[in-house]
């Protein structure tokens, strides 16, 4: 421990994101920014908005975007990238990751989820609790697959893309 983190967007996918965190007991610190709350669902308070970024990224070692709209995310992840500021993965213990598998920056996945042999998850996913993604498939920047959706093997999820919940993405 030592490290912190930086959570973009104090709703409740921040607070997803902020649990994975602690789970995996790697930081400090976990503080959140957002330009539309000044504290989260639970009290949490919010220490700045992105303005505030710049000043920021010198304080917390990492940084995550924990927002669900794929346009304003991958902006967000271009502005922080533009800042060299470390652009992080969070990967809950409790999901199987294959030791195959490529994961770009900025990807959560969640527990219980699935990501199986050569899958390849682009920069920003979302992978939710109990998704599954099928061995040889690749999810485009910033998609989000929802809880309990299947992603078949051998597919590719488009940019921006979202696997809702309980589907079946066949590509």
């Amino acid at each position: 421990m030592g490290k912190n983190l930086l959570i973009i967007g104090a709703g409740t996918y921040g607070l997803v994101v902020k649990e994975i965190a602690e789970t995996l007991g790697l930081f400090k610190e976990i503080s959140f920014i957002d330009d539309f709350k000044k504290e989260t669902s639970n009290g949490i308070k919010v220490i700045g908005t992105l303005n505030d970024i710049e000043k920021l990224v010198n304080e917390y070692h990492s940084v995550i975007v924990a927002i669900g709209n794929p346009k304003a995310k991958l902006s967000i992840i271009n502005k922080v990238k533009q800042l060299n500021a470390k652009l992080v993965s969070l990967v809950s213990p409790f999901a199987y990751i294959s030791s195959s598998a490529k994961i770009a920056e900025g990807v959560v996945v969640e527990p219980m989820a699935v990501v199986h042999t050569q899958v390849e998850l682009g920069l920003g996913c979302i992978v939710s609790a109990g998704a599954v993604i099928n061995h040889g498939s690749k999810c485009g920047e910033c998609s989000h697959i929802d809880c309990n959706a299947t992603v078949e093997g051998e597919v590719t999820v488009p940019p921006h893309a979202k696997v809702h919940c309980g589907q079946v993405f066949k590509g």
